[in-house]
């Protein structure tokens, strides 16, 4: 069996950045790609936490996600 290691790059609709892995799916429409961390803001914005905590919990996800 024939493996591909090949990293398949997508874009984020909704910020434009460039991502790679699981794509979340837009609380818009339920029904557009986006980037995980897009998704993220938007699941934080439904609970009412403001641009500015989203970015920080973000940050700390990046920090300390993948380990």
């Amino acid at each position: 069996m024939k493996h591909d290691n090949q990293i398949q790059l997508k874009q984020c609709p909704r910020c434009g950045n460039l991502y790679a892995g699981i794509s979340a799916i837009s609380r818009t429409d339920n029904e557009t790609p986006i980037c995980p961390d897009c998704g993220t803001r938007e699941a934080l914005a439904t609970l009412g936490i403001d641009v500015e905590e989203q970015e920080q919990i973000l940050a700390t996800i990046h920090r300390y996600g993948t380990r």
